[in-house]
């Protein structure tokens, strides 16, 4: 998989942290917080520049002029979707390959799913003392490439994918996000009410040389284990061990569904009958109908989909007792 071109000859002088802040990450906290947060980084982290967000997509920007200028340290303050938008600029820049970049994350969503997976503190004290800590590993990275119409596109993502269903239940979500109402609770007031006009629909899966058809509820291709707000969705996929863990819940009941909403958030649904997991490097999805995406909480296009895994390809930093919980198992 193709992830950089270095242009020859480049000298990039090697400079400080460059902070990434989303105001209107986690009902405008980004912006409530900044003062709160700066001077918590003016006495851990000491040197770096900080620029705001200002809409949609501008995260991808900042990213990638920062490393342009010569920043290899990043720091995004936001949500899932503030990081995915970082992760985009960092893997769409030519000047310095991903692995010398390295990115920490002071969380300000309200979702903050990839960061339970490294144990980030979700207080800011916390998060940035754990990255002046500086504990990294090099996590896997994926793209998908999707359509709108019949316009073909991709991104790059950091956590999960979801598909069907779950696509569905994180497009109204979003929606609410942008009328102030978030969090936990309007997750899955969304949830159920994406339940009532849902169908299942037929894919076709390609997982490396294996594939099936299937009429499938919802699927999600993991990199990270979170997402919906602390549901352990690919409750077996690892950060950086070079394969997607797919999660396949085929067609059930809207009854099935609500009660094993719970079992979401500890893994366990994946022992009901119509939940299968499997892992792989590269992931194919088609169907005749439409099928929806979204990534790292972001809604994106539709079918078809080609999935691509770039092993160990990102720097991250992670909590201490992350690297402890590796060395238990």
């Amino acid at each position: 998989m193709h992830l950089y071109q270095l242009i020859p000859e480049k000298i990039i002088e090697m400079k400080d942290w460059f902070v990434i802040v989303n105001p209107n990450a986690g009902r405008r906290e980004g912006e409530k917080s900044w003062n709160l947060i700066n001077s918590i980084l003016q006495d851990k982290i000491h040197q770096y520049t900080s620029k705001f967000t200002k809409g949609k997509e501008d995260a991808i920007y900042l990213a990638k002029s920062a490393i342009e200028e010569g920043y290899k340290k990043i720091i995004a303050i936001g949500g899932d979707g503030t990081i995915n938008e970082v992760v985009n600029g960092i893997f769409t820049q030519t000047y310095t390959p991903t692995t010398e970049i390295l990115l920490g994350v002071i969380p300000v969503g309200t979702g903050n799913d990839w960061g339970r997976m490294f144990n980030i503190p979700t207080n800011y004290e916390g998060a940035i003392t754990t990255i002046a800590n500086g504990n990294t590993i090099l996590q896997d990275v994926g793209k998908v490439s999707f359509y709108k119409d019949m316009d073909k596109f991709h991104r790059f993502f950091i956590n999960i994918a979801g598909l069907g269903f779950d696509a569905r239940v994180v497009k109204k979500s979003n929606q609410k996000k942008e009328k102030k109402k978030s969090g936990k609770l309007s997750y899955l007031t969304s949830l159920i009410s994406s339940l009532l006009s849902h169908k299942s629909q037929t894919a076709t899966v390609k997982i490396d040389s294996d594939s099936f058809s299937e009429k499938v509820f919802s699927m999600n291709v993991g990199i990270c284990q979170y997402s919906g707000g602390g549901m352990k969705q690919v409750p077996f996929a690892i950060p950086d061990d070079g394969l997607f863990d797919l999660t396949v819940i085929k067609k059930l009941s809207k009854i099935s569904v609500i009660r094993n909403v719970k079992k979401l958030y500890n893994g366990s649904f994946t022992n009901h009958k119509k939940v299968s997991t499997m892992r792989g490097e590269k992931i194919l999805i088609e169907s005749e109908e439409k099928i929806f995406l979204e990534v790292d909480g972001e809604t994106m296009g539709h079918t078809p989909f080609e999935f691509e895994i770039a092993p160990k390809s990102l720097g991250i930093i992670v909590n201490p007792s992350y690297l402890n919980d590796l060395k238990t198992h």
